[in-house]
C-alpha cells in the first residue's frame, strides 16, 4: 500500500521572467544544500531531506495539456 511522502501542502510558483517553476514541499523554507541534475532541475535539500525542487526552463518542459 502506497504511503503518502508529502506532508502538508506542496506549493508552486513560476518565475515567468527567469522561466522557473519553485515546487516546495510544506511550507517553504530555505535550503542548506542543492543537487542540479543534468535535466537542469534543482534539488533543494535541508538537513539531508527534500525540501523542494526547482525545474530551470520550465515552459518548454512541462508537460500542458492542450
Amino acid at each position: 500500500m502506497a504511503k503518502k511522502l508529502v506532508p502538508g501542502k506542496v506549493k508552486l510558483d513560476y518565475d515567468d521572467e527567469g522561466d522557473v517553476l519553485y515546487i516546495s514541499f510544506g511550507k517553504p523554507e530555505p535550503a542548506d544544500d542543492a543537487d542540479v541534475t543534468d535535466q537542469g532541475v534543482i534539488i533543494r535539500l535541508r538537513e539531508g531531506k527534500i525540501v523542494g525542487l526547482s525545474i530551470l526552463n520550465a515552459r518548454s518542459r512541462v508537460y500542458q495539456p492542450a
